[in-house]
Protein backbone atom coordinates (compact mmCIF):
# COMPACT_ATOMS: atom_id res chain seq x y z
CA UNK A 1 0.00 0.00 0.00
CA UNK A 2 1.07 3.83 -0.92
CA UNK A 3 0.50 6.47 1.12
CA UNK A 4 1.10 10.42 0.37
CA UNK A 5 1.82 12.65 3.26
CA UNK A 6 0.75 16.35 3.49
CA UNK A 7 2.60 18.33 5.92
CA UNK A 8 1.49 21.52 7.93
CA UNK A 9 2.51 25.10 6.74
CA UNK A 10 6.20 25.84 7.73
CA UNK A 11 7.46 22.35 8.71
CA UNK A 12 8.09 20.04 6.16
CA UNK A 13 8.25 16.06 4.99
CA UNK A 14 10.54 14.61 7.43
CA UNK A 15 9.14 16.57 10.25
CA UNK A 16 5.78 15.01 9.47
CA UNK A 17 7.44 11.67 8.96
CA UNK A 18 8.72 12.23 12.63
CA UNK A 19 6.25 13.90 14.09
CA UNK A 20 4.15 10.21 12.92
CA UNK A 21 6.79 7.56 13.65
CA UNK A 22 5.16 6.26 16.51
CA UNK A 23 1.75 5.62 14.46
CA UNK A 24 3.67 4.14 11.67
CA UNK A 25 5.70 1.76 13.98
CA UNK A 26 2.05 0.48 14.97
CA UNK A 27 1.44 -0.33 11.50
CA UNK A 28 4.52 -1.61 10.54
CA UNK A 29 2.50 -5.13 9.76
CA UNK A 30 1.03 -3.74 7.15
CA UNK A 31 3.65 -2.98 4.45
CA UNK A 32 2.84 0.56 3.73
CA UNK A 33 4.67 2.81 2.14
CA UNK A 34 4.24 6.38 3.71
CA UNK A 35 5.85 8.83 1.00
CA UNK A 36 7.04 12.61 3.03
CA UNK A 37 6.52 15.09 0.29
CA UNK A 38 7.93 18.87 0.92
CA UNK A 39 5.58 21.86 0.43
CA UNK A 40 6.98 24.00 -2.60
CA UNK A 41 7.71 26.89 -1.19
CA UNK A 42 10.16 27.38 1.38
CA UNK A 43 9.09 28.73 4.21
CA UNK A 44 9.48 30.21 7.86
CA UNK A 45 9.31 27.82 10.90
CA UNK A 46 5.50 27.39 12.04
CA UNK A 47 5.30 28.94 15.27
CA UNK A 48 7.71 27.35 17.33
CA UNK A 49 8.50 24.39 15.44
CA UNK A 50 12.21 25.66 15.05
CA UNK A 51 12.86 24.52 19.13
CA UNK A 52 12.71 20.96 17.54
CA UNK A 53 13.52 20.54 14.74
CA UNK A 54 16.42 22.37 11.68
CA UNK A 55 15.48 24.19 8.82
CA UNK A 56 14.69 23.73 6.10
CA UNK A 57 11.19 24.89 6.47
CA UNK A 58 8.16 24.19 3.48
CA UNK A 59 4.61 25.59 3.01
CA UNK A 60 1.89 25.04 0.00
CA UNK A 61 0.95 28.21 -0.01
CA UNK A 62 2.24 31.65 2.15
CA UNK A 63 -0.24 33.81 0.81
CA UNK A 64 -3.85 32.93 1.99
CA UNK A 65 -6.11 33.45 -1.20
CA UNK A 66 -7.67 31.52 -3.26
CA UNK A 67 -5.76 31.81 -5.88
CA UNK A 68 -2.70 30.41 -4.26
CA UNK A 69 -4.86 27.68 -2.84
CA UNK A 70 -5.86 26.71 -6.44
CA UNK A 71 -2.43 26.19 -7.13
CA UNK A 72 -1.50 23.67 -4.63
CA UNK A 73 -4.70 21.98 -6.36
CA UNK A 74 -2.76 22.08 -9.42
CA UNK A 75 0.68 21.09 -7.90
CA UNK A 76 -1.23 17.81 -5.97
CA UNK A 77 -2.78 16.71 -9.15
CA UNK A 78 0.41 16.90 -11.38
CA UNK A 79 1.89 15.18 -8.01
CA UNK A 80 -0.75 12.40 -7.68
CA UNK A 81 -0.37 11.72 -11.90
CA UNK A 82 3.20 11.82 -12.42
CA UNK A 83 3.47 9.57 -8.44
CA UNK A 84 0.36 7.71 -8.29
CA UNK A 85 -1.39 5.47 -7.56
CA UNK A 86 -1.84 6.08 -3.92
CA UNK A 87 -4.38 4.33 -1.39
CA UNK A 88 -4.91 7.16 1.34
CA UNK A 89 -3.88 11.03 1.65
CA UNK A 90 -2.38 11.11 5.34
CA UNK A 91 -2.45 14.92 6.11
CA UNK A 92 -1.29 17.52 8.99
CA UNK A 93 -3.16 20.97 9.29
CA UNK A 94 -2.47 22.86 5.95
CA UNK A 95 -1.81 19.51 4.63
CA UNK A 96 -5.27 18.71 5.18
CA UNK A 97 -6.41 22.13 3.13
CA UNK A 98 -4.57 21.15 0.36
CA UNK A 99 -6.37 17.31 0.14
CA UNK A 100 -9.30 18.56 0.88
CA UNK A 101 -9.43 21.65 -1.53
CA UNK A 102 -8.06 18.92 -4.56
CA UNK A 103 -11.08 16.35 -3.37
CA UNK A 104 -13.48 19.15 -3.57
CA UNK A 105 -12.78 20.31 -6.61
CA UNK A 106 -12.80 17.04 -7.95
CA UNK A 107 -16.20 16.08 -6.62
CA UNK A 108 -17.34 19.26 -8.12
CA UNK A 109 -16.17 19.69 -11.26
CA UNK A 110 -16.22 16.09 -12.20
CA UNK A 111 -18.51 14.28 -10.18
CA UNK A 112 -18.47 10.57 -11.82
CA UNK A 113 -14.90 10.74 -11.51
CA UNK A 114 -13.61 8.54 -8.57
CA UNK A 115 -11.42 10.55 -6.54
CA UNK A 116 -7.47 9.21 -7.30
CA UNK A 117 -7.10 7.41 -3.75
CA UNK A 118 -9.41 5.36 -1.59
CA UNK A 119 -9.00 7.52 1.94
CA UNK A 120 -8.42 10.03 3.55
CA UNK A 121 -6.57 11.00 7.18
CA UNK A 122 -7.17 14.29 8.24
CA UNK A 123 -5.28 15.75 11.27
CA UNK A 124 -5.86 19.26 12.95
CA UNK A 125 -7.35 20.03 9.68
CA UNK A 126 -7.27 23.57 8.05
CA UNK A 127 -10.50 24.30 6.33
CA UNK A 128 -10.49 26.15 2.84
CA UNK A 129 -13.76 28.24 3.63
CA UNK A 130 -12.83 29.60 0.10
CA UNK A 131 -13.19 26.58 -1.72
CA UNK A 132 -16.05 25.11 0.26
CA UNK A 133 -17.60 27.95 -0.78
CA UNK A 134 -17.04 27.70 -4.35
CA UNK A 135 -18.80 24.20 -4.67
CA UNK A 136 -21.82 25.27 -3.05
CA UNK A 137 -21.41 25.19 0.76
CA UNK A 138 -23.31 28.00 2.75
CA UNK A 139 -21.11 28.96 5.60
CA UNK A 140 -22.20 31.24 8.67
CA UNK A 141 -21.19 34.84 8.51
CA UNK A 142 -19.79 34.43 11.54
CA UNK A 143 -17.49 31.71 10.51
CA UNK A 144 -15.52 34.08 8.86
CA UNK A 145 -14.61 36.02 11.69
CA UNK A 146 -13.82 33.02 13.54
CA UNK A 147 -11.70 31.38 11.08
CA UNK A 148 -9.27 34.70 11.67
CA UNK A 149 -9.93 34.90 15.28
CA UNK A 150 -8.48 30.94 15.82
CA UNK A 151 -5.71 31.39 13.59
CA UNK A 152 -4.05 34.33 15.39
CA UNK A 153 -4.71 32.31 18.56
CA UNK A 154 -3.39 29.51 17.47
CA UNK A 155 -0.09 31.30 16.30
CA UNK A 156 0.12 32.72 19.95
CA UNK A 157 -0.35 29.82 21.53
CA UNK A 158 1.90 27.66 19.45
CA UNK A 159 4.89 30.19 19.54
CA UNK A 160 8.27 29.77 21.18
CA UNK A 161 8.09 31.84 24.08
CA UNK A 162 4.22 29.90 24.52
CA UNK A 163 6.33 26.74 24.34
CA UNK A 164 8.99 27.85 27.13
CA UNK A 165 7.17 29.53 28.97
CA UNK A 166 4.11 27.32 29.38
CA UNK A 167 4.80 23.58 27.70
CA UNK A 168 1.54 21.78 27.14
CA UNK A 169 -0.23 24.11 29.26
CA UNK A 170 0.00 26.73 26.27
CA UNK A 171 -3.41 24.75 24.64
CA UNK A 172 -6.04 27.13 25.90
CA UNK A 173 -8.72 26.32 23.14
CA UNK A 174 -11.23 28.47 21.27
CA UNK A 175 -11.84 31.43 24.35
CA UNK A 176 -14.18 33.19 23.63
CA UNK A 177 -15.84 30.21 20.92
CA UNK A 178 -17.62 27.79 22.80
CA UNK A 179 -19.48 25.31 21.08
CA UNK A 180 -20.12 21.44 20.40
CA UNK A 181 -19.21 19.95 17.35
CA UNK A 182 -22.99 19.92 16.64
CA UNK A 183 -23.25 23.31 16.75
CA UNK A 184 -20.61 23.66 14.49
CA UNK A 185 -21.55 21.07 12.03
CA UNK A 186 -24.85 23.86 11.88
CA UNK A 187 -22.33 26.73 10.76
CA UNK A 188 -21.56 24.81 7.50
CA UNK A 189 -24.97 23.78 5.31
CA UNK A 190 -23.43 20.94 3.17
CA UNK A 191 -23.16 20.93 -0.70
CA UNK A 192 -23.65 18.13 -3.23
CA UNK A 193 -19.98 18.19 -3.90
CA UNK A 194 -18.79 15.78 -1.22
CA UNK A 195 -16.16 13.61 -0.42
CA UNK A 196 -17.48 10.23 -0.86
CA UNK A 197 -14.46 8.15 0.17
CA UNK A 198 -13.90 6.52 4.06
CA UNK A 199 -12.32 9.99 6.12
CA UNK A 200 -11.15 10.45 9.21
CA UNK A 201 -10.64 13.55 11.21
CA UNK A 202 -8.39 13.61 14.15
CA UNK A 203 -8.63 17.24 15.93
CA UNK A 204 -7.83 18.52 19.38
CA UNK A 205 -10.39 20.09 21.76
CA UNK A 206 -7.33 22.44 23.34
CA UNK A 207 -6.56 23.49 19.47
CA UNK A 208 -7.61 26.85 18.27
CA UNK A 209 -8.77 25.56 15.56
CA UNK A 210 -10.82 22.32 16.49
CA UNK A 211 -13.54 23.75 14.87
CA UNK A 212 -11.91 24.11 11.31
CA UNK A 213 -11.44 20.09 12.01
CA UNK A 214 -15.42 19.73 12.21
CA UNK A 215 -16.22 22.07 9.31
CA UNK A 216 -14.53 19.96 7.16
CA UNK A 217 -15.78 16.56 8.44
CA UNK A 218 -19.23 18.34 6.79
CA UNK A 219 -17.85 18.12 3.47
CA UNK A 220 -17.42 14.24 3.77
CA UNK A 221 -20.21 11.79 3.61
CA UNK A 222 -21.33 10.83 7.12
CA UNK A 223 -22.04 7.16 6.51
CA UNK A 224 -17.71 6.86 5.53
CA UNK A 225 -16.49 9.17 8.44
CA UNK A 226 -15.02 9.04 11.74
CA UNK A 227 -14.22 11.62 14.43
CA UNK A 228 -11.41 11.66 16.89
CA UNK A 229 -11.01 13.98 19.39
CA UNK A 230 -7.30 13.20 20.60
CA UNK A 231 -7.56 15.64 23.96
CA UNK A 232 -4.89 17.95 23.21
CA UNK A 233 -3.83 20.97 21.26
CA UNK A 234 -2.40 21.04 17.35
CA UNK A 235 -0.12 18.67 17.48
CA UNK A 236 -0.21 15.04 17.24
CA UNK A 237 -0.33 13.54 20.62
CA UNK A 238 2.06 10.30 21.07
CA UNK A 239 0.92 9.32 24.05
CA UNK A 240 0.28 5.27 24.05
CA UNK A 241 -4.00 5.62 24.08
CA UNK A 242 -3.55 8.52 21.20
CA UNK A 243 -1.64 5.87 19.09
CA UNK A 244 -3.60 3.11 19.96
CA UNK A 245 -6.44 5.03 18.72
CA UNK A 246 -5.24 6.44 15.56
CA UNK A 247 -3.93 3.04 14.66
CA UNK A 248 -7.18 1.63 14.83
CA UNK A 249 -8.85 4.26 12.48
CA UNK A 250 -6.54 4.46 10.35
CA UNK A 251 -6.78 0.65 10.09
CA UNK A 252 -10.30 1.27 9.69
CA UNK A 253 -10.04 3.77 6.88
CA UNK A 254 -8.04 1.57 4.58
CA UNK A 255 -10.17 -1.62 5.13
CA UNK A 256 -13.45 0.65 4.55
CA UNK A 257 -11.91 2.24 1.58
CA UNK A 258 -10.62 -1.38 0.07
CA UNK A 259 -6.83 -0.69 0.25
CA UNK A 260 -6.26 -3.63 2.73
CA UNK A 261 -8.40 -7.02 2.71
Amino acid sequence: MRVLCLHGKGTSGAIFKSQTSALRARLSDLDIDFEFVDGFYESDPAPGIDLFYPPPFYSFWEEDTIEAVLRSRDWLQNYLDTNGPYDALMMFSQGCAVGSTFSLLHRFEEPSRPLPFKTAIFICAGVPLKVMEKVGYKIAPEVWHKDIVTRRALAAQADASAILAQGSARWQGEGAFTASVEDVRKEITPSEAQINIPTVHVYGEKDPRWSAGIQLSQACDPAKRKLYDHGGGHEIPRTREVTNNLEELVRWALREGGAMR
